[in-house]
């Protein structure tokens, strides 16, 4: 019996556990009391990774796929089928006949989070896709062109803050988004504690609005028109005061006159706020001793969320709360990945059949299937999955189902045959999160205190790391073939990532892997520690509270804030056509979130799915009433998309108008081996999604406010 002490990879928050291992078994999961970020916090999910890791569903070898059927295969063998099939697409029809496709586990693991890339640029392709177009690209477009970087992304000070102002998110389920935070009702319960004030917008009674000072239901989709209402009472009330912060912005006049036409008279009937609310939270928000806008998903998720995601910042600027304690600051990662030198811009290629801009380095999955479908010079004819499992989470998701079998080869680096991977040729598994090391480099870098920890491999793995799996791909895409010498590459990437922080690599010969790399990345980072140090402190080691950054954090052409980008403001009047436009009344979809479901594969694990059916629709009594709906019974839910059937639960927690749906679900299909998550098939909300529906400057796809109709079923 041992205990080995590891960080949690299967959300944001970062937890530090204490797993129980007895020989090769799992015996208990805790939370670690000495882990100086999360102190002993644990969820559903983290209290799982025993089940993930004797889930007898993982996959355990290569699958190859022979006469139709997916059946087991030797890494050579697999490796071989790929070099066979791959490289005479790459040939014949060069890299953008290839699309990749990188699910969110991908950046909780550091073999795919710091190979990828590698392996994406030996590719070549322009047709990448991750899970960020159906997430958060409208956040690191807007913080790409305020800041200068996509990943200079001010998260709350919420460890130290007396206001906090939070909409489309729910913390208290997300563990954080793009704000990484464990035990956040400790940390929310901190704010009343000091005397401050949380409010809440939101058209759900989340369990963080439940927990909330104040919390007011807004229309979907019309976040944008709030945050430029409160920006108008700051304006008008000569409460806008950026303080030290006015010497490091351009464009705060250009803002003034954007804002004009966005009262909050003008605004309450879209939002369905009232305007002396709006009045009032905005002279709140500017009096606070410290406050903080916090936006997530609902936010991005939306037509306007590049627009919602910019005015975030501008109230943080505006109140003087940007870069200060107890407002939103940027946090100092320990081992920051390299960054571009050059400011951020997006646009560099466009999509081929609906024109739609690359951003942050990718193209919108909306347009996946049309890649695939529509024939010509560069169709898809071969996709790459990372972790992802497309045709359950992104939007029309049954017309991308229907085009993955069109495609001449398809290889997923997956632990499941599941809705997407039934599809592929060959399946390349990874070892259990137990079996591999761990240091969140993305999320770190979206802190809300200054922390590092490292967690060696728990067990020894039965499969090859993914970063070796990974290097073997490079090798074959690169013409190296199947047997490529993974040492060499290995030292080649680390030599690049060396090379690009300043680090001689003669200075960690001694490791290789993600080890090395992040060695050289602490050792770059403003600390001066090392991976030893990470060693030599199990429970993590905690670095500080935020610290102001700002200059030395801009790198925009000017140096400065650059308050009203044109390439963000030129949407503006989209935003305004929006304050006259007839509503008609219709019902809208939004998503909901649980604890103990981050991601469709969770579903297989029988911890986290037990208990009554938590896939229903949620609706409005007076909605329920109006249509015929009955809770328990199935409702028909349709849009321009496609439909569905779910169970009604009818709740006064959504508002009415509203229907509310989780994702990730819709297990009920043929060819997966998933017998957990078959059993708890649920309904697939991104059948509703419709892929025409985007956020125009950043593709990012619409889930909060997707028109539908609804009807008893049958």
């Amino acid at each position: 019996m041992r205990t080995a002490h590891v960080t949690c990879p299967l959300c944001e928050a970062t937890c530090g556990l204490d797993v129980t291992v007895d020989g090769d078994t799992v015996t208990e999961v805790r939370g670690d009391g000495k882990d100086v970020f999360s102190r002993g916090y644990i969820c559903p999910k983290g209290a799982s990774l025993g089940a993930l890791h004797h889930d007898p569903d993982r996959l355990t070898s290569p699958l190859v796929r022979r006469g139709g059927e997916l059946v087991e295969a030797t890494w050579d063998e697999a490796f071989a089928e790929i070099d066979a099939r791959l490289r005479p697409i790459l040939e014949q029809h060069g890299p953008d006949a290839v699309a990749v496709y990188a699910g969110n586990p991908a950046v909780h693991n550091i073999s795919t989070a710091l190979y990828g890339p590698p392996l994406y640029r030996a590719l070549g392709t322009k047709n990448f896709y991750t899970a960020g177009t159906v997430d958060q690209i409208p956040k690191h477009f807007s913080s790409g062109y305020l800041f200068g970087n996509a990943f200079t992304i001010p998260v709350p000070d919420i460890d130290r803050t007396q206001h906090l102002l939070v909409l489309g998110a729910n913390p208290l389920v997300s563990n954080g988004s793009l704000m990484t935070a464990p035990d956040v009702r400790r940390r929310l319960r901190g704010i009343r504690e000091r005397g401050g004030k949380l409010v809440v917008i939101d058209p759900r009674r989340t369990r963080t609005a439940a927990v909330a000072d104040e919390h007011h239901t807004i229309r979907p989709g019309t976040d944008a028109l709030l945050l430029f209402a409160l920006a108008n009472v700051l304006f008008d009330e000569g409460l806008a005061r950026p303080g030290a912060l006015a010497a490091h912005t351009s464009g705060l006049d250009e803002v003034r006159e954007l804002a004009a036409p966005f009262t909050p008279e003008a605004v309450a009937g879209p939002t369905g706020i009232d305007a002396g609310e709006i009045r009032r939270m905005a002279r709140e928000l500017a009096r606070a001793e410290c406050a903080a806008v916090y936006g997530r998903i609902g936010t991005t998720t939306q037509a306007f969320g590049t627009l919602a995601s910019w005015l975030v910042d501008v109230l943080n600027v505006l109140t003087g709360n940007l870069d200060r304690p107890g407002g939103a600051m940027f946090t100092a990662p320990a081992a920051a990945l390299p960054a571009s030198s050059r400011p951020f811009r997006h646009g560099r290629w466009h999509t081929r059949v609906r024109g739609l801009p690359e951003v942050f380095g990718e193209v919108p999955v909306a347009t996946l299937a049309d890649e695939i479908l529509t024939p010509g010079e560069g169709q898809v004819r071969a996709l790459l999955t990372v972790s992802g499992n497309p045709c359950l989470s992104t939007p029309n998701a049954e017309r991308l189902a229907g085009a993955l079998p069109e495609l001449d080869f398809m290889v997923s680096l997956d632990v499941y045959v599941n809705e997407t991977t039934r599809h592929a040729d060959v399946i390349l598994p990874g070892p259990t999160p137990l079996e591999r090391p761990h240091y969140d480099v993305a999320l770190y870098q979206l802190a809300v205190r200054n922390v590092a920890n490292w967690s060696p491999a728990a067990l020894e793995p039965e499969l090859p790391q993914e970063w070796q799996t990974m290097l073997r791909l490079t090798g074959i895409v690169t013409g190296q073939g199947p047997d490529a010498d993974i040492a060499a590459l290995d030292e080649f990437v680390a030599g690049e990532v060396a090379k690009r922080k300043g680090i001689d690599l003669a200075e960690v010969t001694d490791r290789s892997g993600p080890e090395r790399i992040i060695d050289i990345l602490l050792r770059s980072g403003p600390y001066g520690l090392t991976l030893a140090d990470l060693e030599d402190a199990p429970h993590g080691v905690d670095l500080g509270p935020l610290q102001p950054r700002i200059p030395e954090v801009l790198t925009t052409a000017s140096g400065r804030i650059e308050f009203a980008p044109e390439a963000i403001t030129r949407d503006v009047p989209r935003l305004a056509a929006e304050l006259t436009r007839h509503r008609n009344g219709g019902m809208v979809l939004i998503g909901r979130r649980h604890l103990s479901s981050n991601n469709s594969w969770m579903h297989n694990l029988e911890p986290l799915v037990r208990g009554s059916n938590r896939c229903t629709a949620h609706v409005h009594p007076t909605d329920a009433r109006r249509l015929g709906l009955v809770d328990g019974g199935l409702a028909t839910i349709a849009s321009r998309a496609g439909a569905v059937e779910a169970q009604v639960e009818v709740t006064e927690d959504v508002a009415p108008g509203v229907v509310s749906m989780p994702h990730g679900w819709g297990h009920g299909v043929d060819g997966v081996r998933t017998e957990v998550a078959a059993a708890h098939p649920g309904v697939n909300s991104n059948v509703l999604a419709d892929e025409q529906l985007l956020d125009e400057l950043s593709g990012t796809a619409v889930l909060n406010g997707i028109p539908i109709e609804v009807a008893p079923a049958g």
